[in-house]
């Protein structure tokens, strides 16, 4: 059991490079995890020819595999008896990364993807890549999560042709069918092409911002000069009516008062007249009582003596005079709300003329 724990380089798995997970083993000998060998001949399906993905020996049909019960159980006494330390652990695969294939478990992150095999890998994995194809020479990017997009969905092949006629990304398959006698240049060319349309392109879009941020800058010129001349109309407007108010607040005060000076002039003058009418009222009714008492006197000699100074009537108050100038302040109200008509029909004409020129 101590020979197995330190000979586990034997039970690691060619593909993954990690402790075989449901070990199998092949017509060939070589032993794998179940998953990554039925993910490695699912991808040779179209094919209808299985290899081994170590020694390349070919099986047709495809293999039944059963698990290597013997294998499994030295994989699982020597995980309980030394931890996995094949290789140094490359970074986990973070927000944003692209995940290696392979990778079963936690994913690391790609480093390389490869355009034959469809497949991103981890910096591990990549070596194990390129260990298991010496002589052929893949063709490999940068990792990319847009791997699928890179291959032609009808032959599966690398899209290496710029189809100039139809303006589109083709394999060389497509190149000898759908687009056989097309004019086609390879992918880097096309995009030297297109890279010359794309600097001038960006030129004019470029001075069609300075062009519109020019006219951005005008505009907001324009618009603050237009609020600044409307804080300043405000501020005017403002000062005018203050003082209209204050004017007419003025004015309101002295027609106040012309009033109140006429009203106390009418009413001292009309008291006077009232006590004048009282007065000889008083002196009236008094001689008509002595005339009252004089009829029902029966002293003739008295009668006539006395009749001479109580038959004169008084001295009476030119009716005439006697009269309260009741419309006086009148002409002063009159003259405000004529003030009051003309402000507001000025308002009105100086605001409909403002929503005019608007």
């Amino acid at each position: 059991m101590a020979e197995a724990a330190d000979n586990y380089e034997l039970f690691i798995c060619p593909i993954c490079l990690d402790l075989l997970r449901v070990p199998v083993t092949t017509n060939c000998g070589h032993s794998y995890c179940i998953g990554c060998i039925t993910g490695s001949w699912d991808r040779e399906v179209q094919k209808g020819v299985y290899s081994c993905p170590q020694c390349r020996q070919t099986f047709t049909p495809r293999p039944v595999l059963n698990k290597n019960n013997i294998v499994a159980e030295l994989v699982e006494q020597i995980k309980k008896t030394r931890i996995q330390a094949t290789a140094p652990v490359p970074c986990t695969a973070g927000p944003g990364d692209v995940e290696c294939d392979v990778c079963t478990g936690r994913k690391r992150k790609a480093v390389k993807s490869c355009l034959e095999c469809l497949v991103s890998y981890c910096e591990t994995h990549y070596k194990a890549h390129n260990e298991l194809n010496p002589g052929r020479k893949h063709k490999v990017t940068d990792a990319t999560c847009q791997l699928q997009e890179r291959i032609c969905t009808q032959h599966e092949k690398p899209l290496e042709i710029f189809c100039r006629t139809d303006q589109s990304c083709v394999c060389l398959l497509c190149l000898v069918s759908e687009h056989k006698g097309h004019d086609a240049v390879s992918a880097s060319a096309g995009r030297r092409e297109k890279q010359t349309h794309l600097g001038e392109t960006q030129r004019r879009i470029q001075q069609r911002i300075q062009e519109r941020e020019k006219e951005l800058q005008e505009l907001r010129k324009a618009v603050e000069t237009l609020k600044s001349s409307a804080q300043t109309a405000v501020r005017d407007s403002e000062r005018i009516f203050t003082e209209m108010i204050r004017s007419i607040e003025r004015r309101r005060s002295e027609v106040k008062e012309l009033i109140r000076a006429q009203e106390k002039a009418e009413v001292s003058r009309a008291e006077g007249l009232s006590k004048q009418l009282e007065q000889e009222i008083a002196l009236l009714k008094r001689r008509d009582a002595e005339l009252e008492q004089l009829s029902h006197t029966d002293d003739h000699i008295h009668f006539l003596k006395t009749f001479k100074s109580v038959s004169e009537t008084p001295e009476s108050k030119d009716l005439s005079c006697i009269s309260v100038k009741q419309g006086l302040y009148f002409e002063a109200v009159k003259k405000s709300v004529s003030l009051k008509t003309q402000l507001e029909n000025f308002c009105k004409e100086e605001v409909m003329k403002i929503s005019a020129s608007g």
